[in-house]
């Protein structure tokens, strides 16, 4: 099997330099691989990538990872084959925005600290989300709802390379889906200022005095509903989990992750960060189209 290393840097604060590049094709070594001597620049000092032969991709990222001169650098070793993706479902909250929206939405009403702890809870795996969701929602009960929802959206920070990233893909002919285990009222208006395709995520319910119900209507979309909904978009791509991206950050992101080709967790909780093969720790959301072989030259924007 031939493997591709690809090697993300922050250029302004820790260029990508020579010195890492070797200590990476030396760690290639270490596992048993025969490192290339071509060294494919996908962007000065930002990003670049190489092929190895004769190892594995697991012993490879493990090698890359015990290598002390390579802390701060963002690194991924995959199979080279099929390494740009048919399909990416990504998760918005502390992924492809900034913020929490549910955390968000409760500090406005007053009730963040509540809403937080719980939230906190089950994106560490201690919680059954769907149950955790409907706590939080059933906190919402009785409040006004048009104005906090319109002070979330003033919020809302698109995380750096979002925009670059999922462009690139769906410019390459990628179906790119938002599916969060938030809500839709921020969905709607993010999925298609990234370039997203499609979004899927919660909804509010909200009575007639425009007060929340505490409640929430139709499918709810949670852990096994953002696998689901990978499966579904590859079938569609014809292509099978191996030709799909997945990226996310929280325990109700591992099933889509852990079943891609390509499942990032991007700067994530302790448990994604345990389990994903692939993570994004140290650079913004760029890396997701370095990873796939894109360079700069590639990019929609």
């Amino acid at each position: 099997m031939q493997v591709t290393v690809t090697l993300v840097a922050d250029r302004d604060k820790n260029p990508l330099s020579s010195d890492h590049i070797d200590a990476a094709r030396d760690a290639a070594a270490r596992a048993g691989g025969v490192p290339s001597l071509e060294i494919r620049t996908l962007a000065p000092g930002w990003a670049a990538e190489f092929a190895v032969d004769g190892t594995d991709a697991a012993a490879i990222g493990q090698a890359l990872d015990d290598t002390a001169a390579l802390s701060g650098i963002d690194r991924a070793a995959q199979p080279s084959a099929g390494r740009r993706k048919k399909v990416l479902v990504a998760d918005m909250d502390s992924t492809m925005i900034q913020i929490e929206t549910l955390d968000t939405l409760a500090a406005e009403l007053g009730i963040g600290d509540k809403v937080a702890e719980i939230t906190a809870r089950s994106m560490a795996g201690e919680l059954d989300f769907v149950e955790s969701l409907r706590a939080r929602v059933a906190l919402l009960k009785g409040y006004p709802a048009r104005e906090a929802m319109a002070i979330v959206m003033d919020k809302v920070v698109h995380t750096p390379g979002a925009e670059r990233a999922v462009k690139t893909m769906a410019a390459h002919g990628a179906h790119c889906a938002l599916v969060s285990g938030g809500f839709t009222f921020t969905t709607s208006v993010v999925h298609a200022e990234l370039g997203f395709q499609d979004h899927a995520a919660n909804t509010l319910d909200i009575a007639p005095d425009g007060n929340f119900t505490g409640l929430l209507t139709g499918r709810i979309v949670g852990r096994p509903t953002k696998l689901e909904i990978l499966t579904e978009l590859c079938g569609k791509q014809g292509v099978g989990l191996d030709g799909g991206a997945a990226i996310g950050d929280g325990a109700n992101d591992l099933d889509m992750l852990m079943a891609a080709g390509l499942g990032i967790g991007f700067h994530p909780k302790p448990i994604v960060r345990a389990q994903a093969r692939y993570r994004i720790e140290h650079t913004d959301m760029t890396a997701l189209a370095f990873y796939q072989g894109y360079g700069e030259e590639d990019f929609a924007v």
